[in-house]
């Protein structure tokens, strides 16, 4: 009987549970002589062997539920004095685990990669909310998040017709602008600001005005990682993440009062923040885990250690961690191009 780890590191997204159950599940029906634990907390769990036995019983009707049932962190399995491949090993003999199944974005893959080179049998599922992981053409979370989105531009219309207000909408994209993109061409934004294009203030009241002019309401959406041309990087103040990173968010707040001096709109800014993280994925999400995690016991089968799974057109496919990690999958200028042509 072979055992095997599920973790999910890095921030939470819907449609963790979904693959989950579909790991589990397949034991019943496919593979009877694999097993499955869950590490807790992401590679916390992996590095001091804290888990919880996965059955049918536990995963039932998960698939539906947001966040993960195992928890997850920002915990470098490196990064921390207790870290490093022997401790790791040691922690998984003496669970009898054999290999580990990684779900996560860029991040988790990294680390993944990094412990299958050091002997570890590992395997990736991708997540984030973001789109941006490489290799893959849709990762799980991020229809739920623009749907969100979605939603949000389409209330915040509403109150900006009434008081005739520029609106600025923000929502997360650290280096890729997705979920701005898409939620903003699908409620109609007069902008969508991302990381991608550097957009002028000129040019951003410019379309405003144009818009105002017309007798309507401007509403922007913009993503959090985006950067005016004077801007040296993108705004933080709030700190580092567990990875060392700015903790990104405000940049909404920040181009508010300069579009209201300078266009004379009364102009207000709304960050929608984890809230595109939160809640129940859409059915979407959740058949694409439920395929991801299909796909995962028929990868550790074949003995594809070292490897990811990603959505290819309609197809689960196999890549090599290598083409998967360290490459941001950046919006297209031209698709962008496309957008911009009916801001304003």
């Amino acid at each position: 009987m072979a055992r095997y780890g599920i973790l999910t590191s890095g921030g939470d997204c819907p449609g963790l549970n979904a693959v989950i159950r579909a790991i589990v599940l397949d034991a019943d029906s496919g593979h009877e002589t694999f097993e499955y634990v869950g590490y807790r907390d992401g590679f916390w769990g992996l590095v001091y062997g804290e888990t919880i036995e996965l059955d049918r019983t536990v995963v039932r009707g998960i698939s539906k539920e947001g966040g993960t049932i195992l928890g997850t962190s920002r915990f470098g399995p490196y990064t921390e004095p207790d870290g490093g491949p022997e401790n790791i090993r040691k922690a998984m003999d003496r669970l009898d685990v054999d290999g580990v199944i990684a779900i996560g974005g860029d991040g988790t893959m990294a680390a993944a990669a990094r412990l299958y080179g050091d002997g570890i049998p590992t395997v990736g599922v991708p997540k984030t909310i973001d789109n941006d992981l490489a290799a893959t053409d849709y990762t799980f979370g991020f229809n739920t998040a623009v749907e969100i989105a979605t939603e949000a531009v389409d209330r915040l219309r509403t109150t900006g017709n009434s008081h005739r207000r520029c609106m600025v909408l923000e929502v997360m994209g650290r280096h890729a602008g997705w979920i701005a993109l898409y939620s903003g061409m699908a409620g109609g934004a007069h902008a969508i600001l991302i990381p991608e294009a550097a957009e002028s203030l000129e040019q951003v009241c410019a379309w405003v005005t144009s818009v105002r002019d017309r007798g309507r309401s401007p509403m922007i959406v913009v993503a959090e990682g985006f950067t005016l041309p004077e801007m040296d990087e993108a705004h933080s103040h709030k700190g580092l993440d567990g990875f060392n990173r700015p903790r990104l968010g405000g940049i909404g707040e920040i181009l508010a009062p300069l579009i209201e001096e300078k266009t004379g709109i009364e102009t207000r800014a709304t960050v929608l923040g984890h809230i595109q993280r939160g809640g129940v994925p859409s059915a979407w999400d959740r058949v694409l885990g439920t395929r991801f995690g299909f796909a995962v016991p028929e990868l550790i089968a074949d003995g594809g250690w070292g490897q990811m799974l990603a959505l290819r057109g309609t197809d689960i496919i196999r890549v090599p961690f290598s083409e998967a990690v360290g490459h941001t999958k950046n919006v297209p200028l031209d698709l962008y191009g496309e957008a911009r042509a009916a801001f304003g």
